[in-house]
């Protein structure tokens, strides 16, 4: 009786605002889906070979030594000792198990909205993200918005072409495009536009945006063309077979055949019923998609050097740089289950039928 007491407002606020409620538990869920991450994520790399401290160390060594005519790095190894890095090890807190620094970590970006500074450039983690971030999340946007026009276009024509060759030719190359190999596709590209010269090796341009916004924007739509090219050669074929799938599959219902026994127009019979029905799939899997995109994104900054959030992580994790990696990861992380909560709220506000929480009478 006493928890029925307790959770009597809860259950109240979910009978009268499902919507509201479900959105609610879904970021109770999304905060304890990152707590956990972040935790794996520090245990993990506790576990890596190697020592941050040492490459600090060595990193001031290296530095120092340029000021020096004719220093040896070699000899220069030995200025510091194993009680000089136990010192600074301390100092970073890297002496504490994992899950002590974790809480610590956790602690200060909760109560002070600081995600701390970079052990190996010192500068702030809020600062490298947000240089970095917003590249990222053009670049996969505008593929995602790419994708998700052309799939689909050609995906509603082609069903009205079922079985002949042109479908069938659009079909297998659908098919091969998503079999073929993201890396090895990015790699092709990356040796055209070396051999040809035709576009840059390095997908952005090589001024900031302030120096002058409207050739930056030209200039970055020429930099980025085979990197956008590259993911949305990966990322349509799949989606284009499911819309063409889920689009066959609706015109062999019943009420398609109902409807045009009334009379009602072919257009009318695609696109105002079969049409919206194909959504609720494709908003379903385009939160995987978003995830795909920025897991692949690190790969692709990689080759064509593009200055984003998943070349820093790639940067963050060779060099140990535990507050720069799990800032990374939790804001990736954030935004792919962000982008999952907003598919769901999309998939309810076009079909009807769901109501979240709601109870049927």
């Amino acid at each position: 009786m006493q928890i029925q007491r307790i959770l009597s407002p809860f259950y109240v606020f979910k009978k009268k605002l499902p919507m509201a409620s479900y959105i609610l538990g879904r970021f109770v869920t999304m905060m304890i889906m990152l707590f956990l991450l972040g935790f794996a994520v520090f245990g993990l790399m506790e576990l890596a070979p190697g020592d941050i401290v040492n490459q600090i160390m060595l990193q001031q060594l290296m530095s120092s030594a340029e000021g020096r005519a004719g220093a040896n790095i070699s000899s220069n190894s030995q200025d510091y000792s194993e009680e000089q890095a136990a010192a600074r090890r301390s100092e970073l807190g890297l002496d504490k198990p994992f899950y002590i620094q974790y809480f610590r970590w956790l602690k200060q970006v909760v109560f002070h909205r600081d995600l701390g500074v970079s052990l190996i450039s010192q500068a702030p983690v809020s600062f490298l993200i947000s240089s970095r971030l917003f590249n990222s999340v053009l670049l996969n946007i505008i593929s995602l918005a790419l994708i998700t026009f052309f799939s689909f276009l050609l995906g509603v024509y082609f069903s009205t072409k079922a079985g002949t060759p042109a479908d069938l030719a659009v079909t297998f190359f659908a098919l091969a495009l998503h079999a073929f190999p993201g890396i090895l596709m990015l790699i092709l590209l990356q040796l055209f536009a070396s051999v040809t010269g035709l576009f840059p090796v390095t997908a952005y341009p090589r001024f900031p945006f302030s120096d002058s916004p409207v050739r930056f924007v030209f200039s970055y739509a020429y930099h980025v063309f085979l990197p956008l090219l590259a993911a949305f050669l990966g990322g349509i074929g799949g989606s284009l077979r499911m819309i063409r799938a889920t689009m066959l599959d609706q015109l062999g219902q019943p009420y398609i055949t109902s409807l045009r026994s009334r009379g009602i127009s072919e257009w009318r019979v695609y696109f105002n019923h079969a049409f919206r029905n194909t959504l609720n799939p494709y908003i379903t899997g385009s939160a995987n998609m978003l995830a795909g995109l920025f897991s692949g994104s690190l790969i692709l900054e990689i080759i064509f050097a593009y200055p984003g959030i998943g070349r820093l992580m790639y940067e963050a994790v060779i060099q140990e740089d535990i507050n720069l990696v799990l800032s990374n990861v939790m804001f990736i992380s954030f935004l792919v289950l962000l982008g999952m909560l907003i598919s769901d709220i999309c998939l309810a506000m076009v079909d009807p039928r769901i109501r979240y929480g709601s109870q049927r009478s």
